[in-house]
């Protein structure tokens, strides 16, 4: 059965399905599987016989049985929708019942109480019995209240037992993803847990709350003046009593452990108002607001994110148009991350101007503030880090989570692997398929002990307490990442550490360590640092990104009559292939009101339409260039004659394989690119023409195919661009703006 409720091809309809309890939950359970066809028959059964006649009324159910034995007789799953409290009374009397092979499921928020009391009626846990918790409610209760939509995008989590019948299981899934419910799988005591901390105490608190300012003398003043924010915190206490009395007692053990834990913290923060300790309240504040703007995105999606949906984002880009204007494009997410780094680490406070507020960067905050920063912002690019300095990180309450960042992951690997506590650094699907070796085999060579999954990929665990010896690296691929890894490794190593690397890569961790006050040697390839010194505290102004820059210097190159300035971009020599490159293909670039910000070279780009020409990409500017490679292929798919790229075989361990990822988009529309094991040979001058193209979660490959659509004779479809938010939210805002006819497809 699919997840938006059709039935799948060839699956059968359950024969019948009983469900006792015909609350809201239970009853919306029966309807959405009856209206969706999905069950022969759906018989119900409640104790209130007014419940069983409305059930039949609004056609919940088909019929409804007199008793619990009559409802379950044939029955091949049976619902149990009823108050927790009441599922004790209930399991005993299914336990003196011949169910059958009948699958037994249920819908209570504590499952270690569902599971104990079933164990002691049955004398052990019923191989078919599929403990189940959707979540989901409405303001409303009762059966009348009962709709087959309520569990659509929302979660349900079962968590079935070591000795769980597996078809038991795979049919009770099957059931509520049928009902469009975005189904997993926990362990019982996680799921107790995971519901104390996340509903129950929420609950407990507003409760508590209320009714102790409810018992005050002032009460009435208290209630008269109370503003919004009251309101929205207190709503839940008008919950029902007897269902959370009925919870808290079943989930007891789970709810103290919590409880316990919020009042350490809540002692914590008594101090600091008592002790005027500004520093603490700001950091509990910030971390606060920064995750409940975090979590207000997922409830934007009904609190329980629809997978499908966020992964099969759509650009739809349209043929034709022209770029004019000026535009500044996002703050260099490279910069960006090492700002928060190195502020973090030094003494006193640090102020960033023209951070990229970008998913990427913002894993790395939080990182940070999980590791003990006060970090404020960003607001409009500004960030303030109150630093730590170089031996003030505190252990993550748990693992580290980066998103799709692999910067964050590999400078941080650096960075943690001298540290007194140990880490685990985590991330999404595409980050968790991405090479880690390349800075854990080098670290370790220094001391550290780094555990990885196979094949060297994430999730890293970066064991504390290890003393780090210095050391010389020749790196044997050109990678900032790994230099800039072991560069921060070796502010905390005994002797120098020093990194040559086989051709230039951009110095951006160079540079700002150099504004941080932290001397760090650079001879020719070779940079250079040693421990014993101290990071200070510095302003920083991020320059507008250069990657970024590419799709609209590329953009405005093969798209007739255009000319556009980019502003404030940062063209620091390591970053600036992509305009030699550009150049070398005929390009019209001229960088224009040049200076110097920050440590760091900034120019206004303005760019011109020009025939390009097809060339063999030189070899010593492929490093330089590495990040912009797919739009340059877009470049060279409209250039005239063969243009050919050697001596890349890094961009096949990006977040894709994007020298194959853009020879099968280009190969699709019509382009003669031909991949090889260390670059790509495209026969340019010929036009594209429109069709379906794959992403596979790589921002740039999402943007570059949208570049490809102004030179393009229809549209271009580009599938799976969520990940465009990671390092270019305002992409599409800008791209508009700029004249490119590109949006996100509605394909609601």
């Amino acid at each position: 059965m699919s997840r938006n409720g059709e039935p799948l091809p060839g699956t059968k309809p359950l024969p019948r399905l009983a469900v006792v309890g015909l609350g809201l939950i239970g009853g919306s359970f029966a309807r959405g599987l009856r209206e969706g066809g999905h069950c022969g028959e759906v018989v119900g059964f409640d104790l209130d016989p007014r419940s069983r006649e409305l059930a039949v009324e609004l056609g919940v159910v088909d019929r409804c049985a007199s008793s619990l034995a009559e409802a379950c007789q044939g029955a091949d799953v049976i619902q149990l929708a009823v108050p927790i409290l009441a599922m004790e009374r209930l399991l005993a009397e299914l336990a003196r019942l011949d169910l059958g092979q009948s699958v037994l499921t249920d819908v209570g928020s504590a499952k270690g109480n569902v599971v104990r009391c079933a164990r002691e009626q049955f004398g052990r846990m019923p191989p078919r019995f599929v403990p189940g918790h959707p979540i989901a409610g409405s303001e409303q209760s009762g059966v009348t209240a009962a709709q087959s939509t309520l569990f659509r995008r929302h979660k349900v989590i079962l968590t079935p037992l070591e000795d769980t019948d597996p078809a038991a299981l795979a049919l009770v899934d099957g059931l509520w993803r049928a009902l469009g419910a975005d189904v997993e799988h926990m362990d019982v005591r996680h799921h107790d847990e995971v519901l104390a901390a996340t509903s129950h105490l929420p609950h407990l608190l507003a409760f508590g709350l209320v009714d102790s300012l409810a018992k005050r003398n002032e009460n009435l003043e208290i209630f008269r003046y109370a503003a919004g924010g009251f309101r929205d915190f207190t709503r839940i206490a008008g919950s029902d009593p007897v269902m959370w009395h009925d919870i808290f007692l079943a989930n007891r053990e789970a709810v103290l452990h919590t409880l316990d834990d919020f009042r350490a913290d809540l002692d914590a923060l008594r101090a600091a108002v008592d002790e005027g300790d500004g520093h603490t309240l700001l950091g509990v504040f910030t971390r606060a607001k920064a995750a409940r703007e975090h979590f207000s995105k997922i409830l934007a999606r009904r609190a329980y994110v629809d997978v499908m949906h966020s992964k099969d984002l759509i650009f739809l880009a349209n043929p034709g148009g022209s770029l004019s204007g000026q535009i500044r494009v996002p703050g260099d997410k490279s910069i960006s991350h090492r700002s928060i780094m190195l502020g973090s680490l030094a003494e006193g406070t640090t102020e960033v101007e023209g951070f990229l507020e970008g998913e990427d960067a913002l894993a790395t905050i939080q990182a940070f503030r999980d590791m003990g920063v006060v970090i404020e912002g960003p607001n409009q690019g500004r960030v303030t880090v109150h630093g730590v300095g170089l031996h003030g990180l505190k252990a993550p309450p748990g693992p580290i989570y980066l998103g799709n960042s692999g910067t964050s992951m590999r400078l941080l690997s650096g960075l943690l692997a001298a540290q007194p506590f140990d880490t685990t650094l985590t991330g999404d699907a595409s980050l968790s398929k991405r090479p880690m070796n390349r800075v854990a085999k080098p670290l370790r060579e220094m001391g550290a002990v780094i555990e990885t999954a196979p094949e060297g990929r994430p999730p890293m665990i970066i064991r504390g307490g290890q003393k780090l010896s210095g050391m010389h690296y020749d790196m044997p691929m050109a990678s900032a990442q790994v230099k800039s890894c072991l560069l921060l490794a070796g502010l905390y190593a005994a002797e120098k550490t020093s990194v040559t690397e086989p051709a230039p890569t951009r110095d951006h961790t160079e540079r700002m360590l150099q504004g941080f006050g932290y001397p760090v040697q650079v001879e020719g390839n070779t940079a250079t640092v040693e421990s014993g010194h101290t990071l200070r505290s510095a302003q920083i102004e991020v320059p507008a990104d250069i990657s970024s820059s590419a799709f609209f210097m590329v953009a405005a190159s093969i798209a007739p009559g255009s000319d556009i300035t980019l502003e404030h971009v940062g063209v620091n020599p390591t970053r600036t292939g992509v305009i030699d490159i550009l150049k070398l293909m005929g390009a019209n670039i001229e960088l224009i009101n040049q200076r110097e910000v920050g440590g760091e070279p900034v120019a206004d780009i303005r760019v011109r339409a020009a025939q390009l020409k097809g060339i063999d990409i030189p070899e010593e500017l492929v490093p330089l260039a590495i990040d912009e490679f797919p739009v340059l292929f877009v470049a060279a798919s409209c250039a005239e004659g063969r243009t050919t790229l050697r001596g890349a075989e890094e961009l096949r361990v990006k977040e894709s394989d994007r020298i194959q990822v853009m020879a099968d988009g280009l190969q699709a529309l019509g382009v003669n690119a031909t991949p090889t094991p260390d670059g790509i040979i495209i026969e340019g001058g010929s036009s594209f023409g429109g069709g379906e193209v794959w992403a596979h979660g790589d921002h740039r490959i999402a943007m570059s195919f949208s570049v490809a659509a102004l030179r393009a004779s229809a549209p271009i479809r580009i599938h799976d661009c969520a990940n465009v938010a990671t390092s270019f939210p305002n992409f599409l805002a800008l791209a508009e703006r700029a004249g490119m006819r590109v949006g996100v497809e509605d394909n609601s």
